[in-house]
């Protein structure tokens, strides 16, 4: 569902993920974070995005992240860690946006994910989930602002592809790095996913693999 992306780099995404993942911690606070180490990608979205998902279909463990029915239940930052040498953690971030929660405790974790963004130094890239029947709102230029302004690496993600007829999904995905041509820490590729039927989950995967090769030269 991408492109640029060769069949070696979709093999290393596989060996990537074929390892096994585990929670290692979570932080209500970047007073509580844990000690930086390796490399962080992050994933951030709307509440109701499909973060939980996705980090499940990369990892391949229908559980590892927390879903619900309810957006915004990610209150933490939730770190998993990798299999023993691939030195790379994912970190589920709080949602943003609709939550059925307090406003208090709303802006509480909206700070938690900018003072996140602008001070981790292993952190090497944030995918941004998108919805591909909404494309880019509002809420979600905040967030890029905030990306762009801090210099941090970011790549989208269009996420539940497979509610999104072919057509409609090619213009989205246009439209989407149209738009994204204007922000100067935007990777310009746009990957297309779809967490239900694991459609982009290898490119996905190969963009992580890519990423991790590169940093470690």
């Amino acid at each position: 569902m991408t492109t640029g992306l060769d069949a070696e780099l979709i093999e290393q995404g596989r060996k990537l993920f074929a390892g096994e993942w585990q929670f290692i911690w979570a932080s209500p606070s970047i007073e509580t974070l844990p000690p930086m180490a390796g490399l962080e990608v992050a994933f951030a979205g709307r509440s109701n995005v499909g973060k939980s998902s996705l980090i499940n279909a990369l990892t391949g463990r229908s559980t590892l992240a927390r879903t619900s029915r309810t957006p915004g239940r990610t209150q933490e930052l939730i770190f998993f860690e990798g299999p023993k040498g691939a030195d790379v953690r994912l970190v589920d971030m709080p949602g943003y946006g609709f939550a059925s929660a307090p406003k208090a405790r709303i802006a509480s974790w909206t700070s938690l994910i900018h003072d996140f963004l602008l001070g981790r130094a292993t952190l090497a890239r944030v995918y941004v989930l998108i919805d591909a029947r909404h494309g880019i709102k509002d809420i979600d230029k905040t967030v890029l602002g905030t990306l762009d302004r801090s210099a941090v690496s970011y790549q989208v993600v269009l996420t539940k592809a497979d509610e999104v007829k072919a057509a409609e999904m090619a213009e989205r995905t246009d439209t989407t790095r149209t738009q994204l041509a204007s922000h100067p820490a935007a990777f310009p590729d746009v990957l297309v996913t779809s967490s239900r039927t694991g459609g982009g989950i290898p490119e996905l995967r190969a963009a992580m693999a890519r990423l991790i090769g590169e940093h470690r030269r």
